[in-house]
């Protein structure tokens, strides 16, 4: 059982509130000091081993984070992430199921899909 330090509930709470996917340095702008970057790394480490978040890829590479919110009994993460090029967000977008099929032989364990464009918020 992992300890339940102020660090590691501030940042599932930030990540619980966000509407996307957040980078180290936008979770870290959020902590107003409350712990150091090398805490951050640990902490979504940890949040991450748990099943409590997943991680995506921008388009840029840069490692972003999101609350599961659907993974409660089955942890999966195969759905849509959207990466908005003018706002730089990354949002999962869980009703949208892609499918693909492999060749005989191959079992697929996890895929990363990944959209890229404006949102909603800039496509206006």
């Amino acid at each position: 059982m992992s300890r339940n330090t102020a660090s590691k509930a501030a940042i599932l709470d930030i990540l619980r509130q966000s509407t996307g996917a957040l980078s180290h340095k936008e979770i870290m702008s959020q902590l107003d000091g409350l712990c150091d970057r090398v805490t951050v790394y640990r902490v979504l480490d940890r949040l991450l081993e748990e099943g409590h978040l997943h991680q995506v890829m921008d388009i840029d590479g840069t490692k972003r984070f999101a609350s599961c919110t659907e993974c409660e009994d089955d942890h999966h993460h195969n759905h849509v992430h959207f990466s908005c090029t003018q706002c730089e967000t990354v949002t999962c977008l869980d009703d949208i199921q892609p499918r693909i099929q492999v060749p005989s032989g191959y079992l697929v364990k996890e895929s990363v899909f990944t959209l890229s464009g404006h949102c909603p918020n800039c496509s206006t």
